[in-house]
């Protein structure tokens, strides 16, 4: 196991904590989400533990305030398993009175519409939301941040640095991604996690969102020509046409 490397977004979530009874930590599956808010946590409850789940969806129907209980910050990992967490969470919050008690992360897939009636509280000035993204050049180590963008936009840096990298070397690392395993990889190993991804992508995970069943080749078009289209205004119609 390599070393945890931290990111932009470790500084953020120990933020938000500061001012904040709970965080959600969203973002895309493997980003590093349970990882990252792990370095943090107190305490750890794996909602989606084989070996304990069964008991922890019991223990949400009978009294989901015991499985709060740990030291602070408590993480509660695939909290989405039981809904009812979310509002369990909230009144805890609201009646601790404390700031940092717990972070929530679990997976990107939307809410079905009978899990979101089981939430009856959006969670607002209790449940702070963290965005996590995979991570950039420079936290992974890739890019020797000599050029900071807010001090560009700014006016406040000189537009020059140097980079050493050949253009297949960039390329490569385009198509590697910033996912934090890959980033611990090399060569074949780190760019065939990016193939792994997709794979899984097109065959399984597209159809979790609403359990409809799709043509993977036709879902491979629709990331082809999504692809194609990034970085330009591309309405959604010119996306299913290309």
């Amino acid at each position: 196991m390599k070393e945890y490397r931290a990111g932009i977004v470790d500084k953020l979530l120990y933020d938000k904590l500061q001012g904040m009874g709970a965080v959600l930590v969203e973002g895309a599956k493997w980003c590093g989400k349970t990882t990252t808010a792990e370095h943090l946590a107190g305490s750890v409850l794996y909602m989606d533990s084989p070996k304990e789940r069964k008991t922890n969806l019991k223990m949400v129907e009978m009294n989901p305030e015991i499985l709060l209980r740990g030291k602070t910050q408590r993480l509660i990992d695939e909290w989405q398993i039981a809904p009812e967490l979310w509002d369990a969470v909230r009144f805890a919050v609201d009646h601790r009175d404390e700031e940092g008690q717990f972070i929530l992360t679990g997976s990107a897939s939307p809410l079905s519409d009978e899990d979101r009636a089981k939430i009856y509280h959006t969670g607002t000035g209790r449940i702070a939301r963290l965005k996590m993204r995979t991570m950039s050049l420079w936290e992974s180590g890739d890019s020797n941040g000599e050029i900071s963008l807010e001090k560009v936009f700014s006016g406040n840096e000189d537009k020059v640095g140097t980079n050493n990298l050949e253009l297949n070397d960039i390329a490569w690392l385009i198509c590697r991604g910033g996912w934090p395993r890959a980033v611990c990889q090399s060569g074949k190993l780190a760019l065939g996690r990016a193939f792994d991804y997709y794979d899984t992508v097109v065959s399984a995970d597209v159809k979790m969102a609403d359990g409809i069943e799709r043509n993977p080749e036709r879902t491979k078009l629709l990331l082809r020509s999504y692809a194609r289209n990034q970085g330009s205004q591309a309405s959604l119609s010119s996306i299913s046409r290309t």
